[in-house]
This record gives C-alpha cells, sequence and structure tokens, in this order.
C-alpha cells in the first residue's frame, strides 16, 4: 500500500509539472537521477536509508560463513538449515527450502560476485526496499523544481484557514467578478494577423513556436480525401489515424509499415500490386513444382504427370 501511494504521488507531480513546465525534462532529470541512485544505494548513501550499508555488515559479521573453507554443497549442508538461512538473508538471498536448496543457493557464491548473481535467487524484500527508495527519491527531486509553487500552496491554504466567513464570501465575489471580467476579455475578437492556430487557452500560439514546428508547411494527403496536414509531426501521425486508415480500406489495401509516406492513390495501388506479385512468386505451386515419376524413372510434374494418366499413356 505504502509503494501505490508514493506511486500516485510521483505521477501527481508529474502530470503538474508537464502541465505547467512543459519545457522540464524529465525524462533526462530522472534517468540521471537514476544513475546516482545505484551508486548511493550500493554505498548505503540514499538520504534516509543510510543503515542499510551498515546494517547488512553487522548482519554479515554475525553470520560469517566464509566459503573458502568449503569445497562441496555436501560441507555446507552440515551447518545445518538455521545457519544457512542466517547466511542467505544477511546477503539479501531467498532463505527458504531444503537444506540441500539453501546450501547450493550459498555455494553458487563461492564463484560467482553477489552483483553477478541471477536477480530469481534474491528476496523480495530488499527488491521492494530499493523501489520504495528510488521512488522516494524522485519525488524530491521534483518537489525541489516545484519549491516555489509548493510553498505558495501552503502559504495560500494557511491564509484561508485564517479567514472569517464574511473575509472567505468577500474573497470568493471577488473571484467571480474577476471570472466575469475575463470571460468579457475572451469575447472580444482576438487579433490574430498571421492566422495563427489557437493554443489551450483560446489564443494564438507564439510565433517561435509556430516556426519551431514548422506548422506554415502543408501535407496533402489524396488518401484521405486530399486533407490538409499542416507540420511534419501532424503529417506523420496521421498515417495512424482513423481518417488514412478509412481511405486504405476503400481502397482494399492494407495500412503496413509499407505504405508509409505514400499519400498518392495511383502509387499506393502500384506497390500494393508490386508486393501482390512478389508474394505469388514466393508461393508454393503443387500444379507446377510437385513431381512425380514413372516406373521408369521419368519425372513429371504433376499437371503433366496427370494428364498423361488421364489419356493411359503411363
Amino acid at each position: 500500500p505504502y509503494k501505490e501511494y508514493l506511486e500516485h504521488i510521483l505521477e501527481y507531480l508529474m502530470s503538474f509539472l508537464y502541465r505547467t513546465e512543459p519545457l522540464q525534462d524529465i525524462e533526462k532529470i530522472f534517468t540521471k537521477l537514476e544513475s546516482e541512485f545505484e551508486e548511493q544505494w550500493i554505498n548505503g548513501e540514499v538520504p534516509g536509508w543510510e543503515n542499510k550499508g551498515t546494517e547488512k555488515e553487522s548482519v554479515l559479521q554475525e553470520s560469517a560463513v566464509d566459503l573458502d573453507y568449503y569445497s562441496t554443497v555436501e560441507e555446507l549442508v552440515e551447518l545445518g538449515p538455521e545457519k544457512l538461512k542466517e547466511a542467505l538473508t544477511a546477503r539479501g538471498l531467498k532463505g527458504g527450502g531444503t537444506v540441500q536448496q539453501r546450501a547450493e543457493r550459498l555455494f553458487l557464491l563461492k564463484h560467482t560476485p553477489l552483483e553477478k548473481l541471477d536477480r530469481k535467487h534474491f528476496a523480495k524484500g530488499d527488491d521492494l526496499k530499493k523501489e520504495i527508495a528510488l521512488i522516494e527519491m524522485k519525488m524530491k527531486r521534483l518537489c525541489e523544481i516545484l519549491d516555489e509553487v509548493i510553498v505558495r500552496t501552503k502559504e495560500n491554504a494557511e491564509k484561508k484557514l485564517t479567514l472569517t466567513y464574511e473575509e472567505m464570501e468577500a474573497e470568493r465575489e471577488e473571484e467571480e467578478v474577476q471570472a466575469d471580467s475575463e470571460s468579457d476579455d475572451e469575447d472580444q475578437q482576438i487579433y490574430n494577423p498571421l492566422k495563427l492556430p489557437m493554443g489551450w487557452d483560446g489564443k494564438p500560439i507564439p510565433y517561435w513556436l509556430y516556426k519551431l514546428h514548422g506548422l506554415g508547411q502543408e501535407f496533402k494527403c489524396e488518401i484521405c480525401g486530399n486533407h490538409s496536414y499542416w507540420g511534419r509531426r501532424a503529417y506523420e501521425r496521421h498515417f495512424k489515424e482513423w481518417r488514412h486508415q478509412h481511405g486504405m480500406r476503400c481502397l482494399g489495401i492494407p495500412n503496413t509499415k509499407n505504405f508509409n509516406e505514400i499519400t498518392s492513390i495511383k502509387e499506393a495501388t502500384a506497390l500494393w500490386e508490386r508486393i501482390q506479385a512478389k508474394q505469388g512468386q514466393n508461393k508454393w505451386r503443387p500444379d507446377l513444382e510437385e513431381e512425380y515419376e514413372d516406373k521408369d524413372g521419368n519425372i513429371y510434374n504433376k499437371k503433366t504427370y496427370t494428364d498423361l494418366q488421364r489419356q493411359g499413356l503411363i
């Protein structure tokens, strides 16, 4: 439950950051953070989880089993189930199973370093702790980026808690008046001489953004009924959208990757014919390619053999 709770908070923080600061590269931030986390986790230096390494070392010392003194699994079996379990759990490995299985699992460390051992041998508890620690670290990083917003939100919440009923009503009325004036502004005709596309706020997008995405570049698609797509991104995306798929279905052509970047009906039809012809050449044709042999050792294809047999010649 705690991990799910953290995941929900992290998802909300990421969503908020995407909406309020779209130029922040969250993936890049997380990639760098994950590499730092791995190094800190190994050294037991992750904030809030610093004792992990020292705890493990003390447990290892208490349940120390020096594998250099053991040359076979059978020798380890003699230690008994409890001693083997302590040695395994101290190293973060599964401690269950029979005495033989525990000894075999521990004996793997004689020739294989712990960090290179197959993950299936490790107990799930350590993995869960590591995942929780990573999520917490990601949340802290996002909170650092959103520090000013969080401070303002707390101040606003604290301010509202101190307001009387009359003050809250006065503030609400003020917000309603402000909202009405904003809606009046929206009703006024928007000045847009360059005919720029509208953004999420109902206003023309900035000209630099318009140029950056190449939204002045028109792409027409004959298969879509000569529909226009503005910008390279919208053009590339449309090959998977319903309008293009419907056009391809009407032509009787499957909308596969072979037909990406093809917008002409003539080109699409010609390519489909070539693909069908190629598929026909590679198809097995039993009438011509299946071989039959008569009693004299003569070889015929199926069609010829059947004709000669029907005529009584063989």
